[in-house]
């Protein structure tokens, strides 16, 4: 398995991954050619040093997996790091594996490696499967989260 860091030739995996979740094929557009819109958010994230968005590879590289780092700098905590992790797919016949555990040492690892002092993450509650891997991996429910959604 291989992490590596998203090429413009990933984006179209990466929109099938998200387009074939449960909650994703709601909102997502998977189609060929791909709607513009998912090109140029790919260009603004790659250009950000602080956004690091991932894909894992099997042995025969195909895309399997996908998430996206990104680093928040803020005042509190001396100045410290956040490192926020989102985005977490995994190819519905890859499940049960383990990759998401290696994704998640993966991740932890390199938020380490950019001197974060915390890994944060949110889920949906509509994803109670995901929120019991989080927690085995060693996630807290330390906080309550909220979001206001904006209206095209």
């Amino acid at each position: 398995m291989t992490f590596r860091r998203a090429t413009e030739n990933d984006i179209l995996a990466i929109v099938q991954l998200m387009a074939n979740d449960d909650l994703g094929k709601n909102r997502e557009n998977f189609q060929t050619p791909l709607p513009k819109h998912y090109l140029k958010a790919f260009e603004k994230i790659n250009a950000d040093d602080n956004q690091e968005l991932m894909v894992v590879e099997n042995e025969n590289y195909e895309v399997i997996g996908t998430f996206q780092l990104t680093y928040i700098q803020y005042m509190s905590y001396y100045g410290g790091i956040r490192a926020q992790i989102e985005n977490v797919m995994i190819r519905k016949d890859q499940r049960g594996l383990g990759i998401g555990k290696r994704m998640f040492e993966w991740a932890i690892n390199r938020a380490k490696e950019r001197n974060a002092h915390v890994l944060q993450l949110t889920s949906d509650k509509q994803r109670p499967r995901a929120i019991k891997f989080y927690e085995d991996v060693g996630f807290i429910a330390s906080h309550e989260g909220m979001k206001l959604h904006f209206k095209e």
